[in-house]
C-alpha cells in the first residue's frame, strides 16, 4: 500500500469532527472560502440527438471554445447501462479493504492503472480526499484485466457494455469537434490516435469528510487527455473555474459531462480550451464519479495541427510525445 486509504481515514475520523493536517488546504484553496454561491453560470447543456448537424457542431464548438466543459443529454447510452456501471463501482468500494488491495497499483509500476490514493506530486505534502481505481476499457489490446475487479461478478460485463456504448458517443463528439475547427470529420480522431485511442476509466471515491469546508476531493487541474467523458453520481461536487471564481457544476440526471483536455487545446492551437476544474466533498454523503479519459497512444507526438497555424497564428505549444507530456504534468515539471 502506497499510503493509508482515505476511505479508512474517513471512517476513523468521522466521530472526531476533524481531519488530519495533510488534508487541510491553504486558504486560497479551501472551498468554503473560494466557492461563489448563489450564481448559476449556465454551463452549456447540449441535446446530442439534435438531427441538425450544423447546429450541433456549432453548439459543441462554442462550448469547447468558451467554456471547455459542457453536458450532453439524449446521448444514446441506455440508462440501465450507466446504472450498472455505477452499481458495480459502488460494490467494489464496499468490499473489505484487503479485497480492494488485490487490485492495488504495483509500487514499481510506470502505469497509473490499479487501485490507489496518490496520483500526482502535491506541494507541501498535501493530500486529496479521494481513493481511486484506474483501468483501461478500450481497445481490447490495451486492456489489462489484472486491474478489473472479479467481485462483483458482473463488473466485467457492466464495463464492457458501457465501453461499447461510449465509443459511439466519443466518435460523434470528435467528429463534431473536428468539423468545428474547419477540418474533415475524421481528422481530429486520427490526430489523437485513431483506432489506437485509449479509453482509460477512473472511478473516484470521495468518502464523507468531517470538514468539507477545508478539504478537496481533487485539487484544481486540467485533464491531460484529449477529451474526458464523465458520469457523476447524484452528489454535488464538481466545480469549474471561470471569471476568477469557482462555481458548482449543476448535476443533471443521465447527462454526461464533457471536459476538453490538454491535448485538444494543443491540437487546436488554443481554439478549444482545456477546462480548469476541481472536486469538493460532503460531510455526510459519498460522492463518486466515473470519468473516461480519451488518451493518445504513449509514443504519439501531439502538437498544433499545421492546418490551424499560420504566420499570423503561429504554434503556441511545443510538439511532445504524450508519454512525456504525462510524466511532466504528474511530476509538476514545466512543459
Amino acid at each position: 500500500m502506497d499510503m493509508e486509504r482515505v476511505q479508512a481515514i474517513a471512517f476513523s475520523f468521522m466521530t472526531e469532527g476533524r481531519i488530519p493536517p495533510e488534508f487541510i488546504r491553504s486558504e486560497k484553496e479551501q472551498p468554503a472560502i473560494t466557492t461563489l454561491h448563489g450564481y448559476d453560470p449556465q454551463i452549456p447543456t447540449i441535446d446530442f440527438s439534435d438531427p441538425d448537424e450544423d447546429s450541433l457542431t456549432r453548439l459543441i464548438a462554442e462550448a469547447s471554445r468558451d467554456w471547455g466543459m459542457f453536458q450532453i443529454v439524449n446521448h444514446g447510452i441506455p440508462t440501465h447501462v450507466i446504472n450498472n456501471l455505477q452499481k458495480v463501482g459502488e460494490d467494489f468500494f464496499a468490499l473489505p479493504q484487503e479485497e480492494k488491495e488485490l487490485y492495488a497499483k504495483p509500487p514499481d509500476s510506470k502505469s497509473i492503472e490499479g487501485y490507489g490514493t496518490r496520483l500526482q506530486k502535491e506541494e507541501e505534502g498535501k493530500r486529496a480526499w479521494v481513493d481511486h481505481l484506474f483501468h483501461k476499457i478500450w481497445p481490447p489490446s490495451a486492456i489489462n484485466y489484472q486491474f478489473w475487479p472479479k467481485t462483483p461478478p458482473s463488473y466485467r460485463d457492466a464495463n464492457e457494455a458501457y465501453a461499447k456504448c461510449l465509443r459511439g458517443v466519443a466518435d460523434k463528439l470528435l467528429s463534431r469537434l473536428s468539423v468545428g475547427l474547419g477540418l474533415g470529420k475524421k481528422e481530429l480522431r486520427e490526430s489523437v490516435g485513431g483506432d489506437e485511442l485509449t479509453y482509460l476509466l477512473k472511478i473516484n471515491y470521495y468518502p464523507p469528510c468531517p470538514r468539507p469546508d477545508l478539504a478537496l476531493g481533487v485539487v484544481a487541474h486540467t485533464d491531460m487527455s484529449a477529451i474526458t467523458i464523465l458520469v457523476p453520481n447524484h452528489v454535488q461536487g464538481l466545480q469549474l473555474f471561470r471569471d476568477d471564481h469557482w462555481f458548482d457544476v449543476k448535476y443533471i440526471p443521465n447527462a454526461l459531462v464533457i471536459h476538453i483536455g490538454d491535448q485538444l487545446e494543443i491540437l487546436s492551437n488554443g481554439k478549444y480550451k482545456s477546462v480548469l476544474h476541481r472536486t469538493t466533498v460532503k460531510k455526510d454523503m459519498t460522492r463518486m464519479s466515473w470519468p473516461v479519459f480519451l488518451e493518445p497512444p504513449p509514443e504519439l507526438a501531439i502538437g498544433p495541427l499545421p492546418k490551424l497555424t499560420s504566420e499570423d497564428n503561429p504554434p503556441k505549444y511545443k510538439k511532445k510525445r504524450y508519454c512525456d507530456y504525462v510524466y511532466c504534468k504528474l511530476n509538476k515539471i514545466p512543459q
